[in-house]
């Protein structure tokens, strides 16, 4: 059954600050779970010289891509000193951001083996990669000075919940919004997914960047000649002339 505690992304000290503790200690209860759960599959898993690529599989269904995810990378984090676990899989912990929590972090480390470990964390980014999600190498620019208006942002998975996860989710036309400037004080993006045209509010935060067109999928370059029309069709007129 999967254990659905939200994830809190926070410190303790953040989490007193805005009178959320009882949210971080739930999520940090269930990080230690899985942690628990992690070292118990590889336990079960490794026979003395290979572990089981299926190891990864129980831990998933219970504890989800997100809270794997957050146990790994912030045990990766604490030992980084370690030159039992691969270069590859130090980049990949280093790109989650775990909040620094001095009195708490060590709680969920995982204590198996790093080199048994290090295995382990290959197989859960090899599961995360089976899903074919976009990601920031489906995107070009400089995301920091791009102006997200009129153009095919990347969602990413963080944004959703896991049983959204999936490409058709993450394309969505930015159609306004002061947080498609890329020097602007406000936010919020509003944007168009561009599988089932629902429209909603996000931050400029939320998307990992503006996908490249060669690998823009041909049911959403469909949908996004659709949007356009109508929003041609839906422009202010002025005089007979359509109003830029």
């Amino acid at each position: 059954m999967m254990n659905n505690t939200y994830l809190y992304p926070y410190s303790s000290a953040e989490a007193r600050d805005r009178n959320e503790l009882s949210l971080w200690r739930e999520s940090h209860k269930a990080n230690i779970a899985c942690r628990n759960a992690i070292e118990d599959a590889i336990r079960q898993s490794f026979d003395g010289m290979h572990l089981d690529k299926n190891c990864i599989t129980p831990v998933l269904e219970e504890y989800g891509y997100k809270r794997t995810a957050w146990v790994l990378a912030n045990t990766l984090h604490e030992l980084k000193w370690d030159g039992r676990f691969g270069h590859a899989n130090k980049q990949w912990a280093e790109r989650a951001c775990i909040p620094k929590d001095i009195n708490h972090n060590s709680d969920f480390v995982v204590r198996s083996h790093p080199a048994v470990l290090d295995g382990f964390v290959t197989f859960y980014r090899k599961a995360v990669q089976a899903l074919n999600l976009f990601g920031a190498e489906h995107c070009v620019g400089d995301r920091a000075e791009q102006d997200f208006t009129g153009k095919v942002l990347v969602l990413s998975p963080e944004a959703l919940r896991e049983q959204y996860w999936g490409q058709e989710n993450q394309l969505w036309y930015a159609r306004s919004g002061f947080g498609g400037e890329p020097h602007s004080s406000g936010r919020a993006v509003f944007a168009t997914c561009l599988s089932d045209g629902e429209t909603a509010r996000w931050n400029r935060e939320d998307f990992i960047g503006v996908l490249d067109d060669k690998f823009l999928p041909d049911w959403a370059r469909e949908k996004l000649k659709e949007l356009k029309t109508q929003e041609q069709t839906d422009a202010p007129t002025m005089g007979g002339m359509k109003m830029k």
